[in-house]
């Protein structure tokens, strides 16, 4: 089985520069958790190998709609690599996306370690350094975003950019519960949203976030940036589109979809 495993996380390697593999049906079952982070796994260490740092995680499938539409019950992860971070009001080169589309979220940086595998909401937010307004660029290695559960998990959570708001605030007497989320392309509104959406609250995605990597033995460490999952509809990106999000109280940040 885990040659199996290797093959699939070779071919989703290589479609980064080949272009986008069909689903992995013929490898992996639709629904199988396990065999699909064991494929993440192997990439996350390949990538290790090859130099890229660890800076911290997704939480992806936050949004109950999205988790019906793939047929599971449970949110997902994926691993945030430094090289993967656009810097807020950057250039990111159309060159290095497949299929992409842009989500608004809310981000935290951790201030301490979240050891434990019954990490609660309260216990997430006693760790939070900053809270950051945050663009996620979700791209897929599956042709045409034909994603199952297993699809997404295996392909690293579907990941490829994010961008953080550079000014990030304090978590004391913020209500991202309540946090308006506008994100725009050119100018134009095309999602809204608001910190509900992520699991019910963003520090409920931060518990799950922790719990679950706490419980691999892999637990999320002081520094580490949380990307909490989006409080909108994402939006398919086309080159020179400038993306702004703006999230209530919290900040905003933007980048533009072009070559430097």
């Amino acid at each position: 089985m885990s040659e199996v495993f290797q093959r699939t996380a070779r071919l989703l390697r290589d479609a980064y520069s080949k272009g986008p593999v069909p689903p992995l049906r013929e490898y992996l079952e639709p629904t199988d958790a396990a065999g699909a982070y064991a494929v993440q796994e192997i990439n996350t260490r390949f990538w290790k190998g090859q130099g890229r740092r660890i800076v911290g995680r997704k939480a992806g499938l936050t949004a109950k709609a999205v988790q019906k539409q793939l047929g599971v019950d449970q949110p997902d992860f994926g691993v945030l690599f430094e090289d993967m971070r656009v810097a807020d009001g950057g250039m990111l080169d159309p060159a290095l996306c497949l299929q992409p589309k842009a989500e608004a979220e809310i981000a935290f940086v951790l201030a301490a370690d979240l050891p434990s595998a019954e990490t609660t909401p309260t216990a997430a937010a006693a760790a939070v350094a900053t809270v950051h307004a945050a663009i996620e660029i979700v791209d897929s290695r599956i042709a045409d975003w034909k994603i199952t559960f297993a699809d997404t998990v295996a392909d690293n959570g579907s990941s490829a950019f994010f961008v953080l708001a550079d000014e990030g605030k304090p978590l004391s007497g913020l209500d991202l519960w309540t946090a308006g989320m506008v994100m725009q392309v050119n100018g134009e509104t095309v999602s809204l949203g608001a910190g509900a959406a992520a699991l019910g609250h963003p520090l409920n995605a931060a518990a799950w976030l922790a719990r679950t990597l706490a419980g691999r033995g892999e637990p999320l460490k002081a520094g580490d940036i949380l990307l909490a999952g989006a409080l909108g509809p994402m939006v398919a990106l086309q080159p020179g589109d400038h993306v702004r999000a703006v999230v209530g109280g919290i900040g905003e940040c933007s980048f533009t979809y072009a070559r430097a």
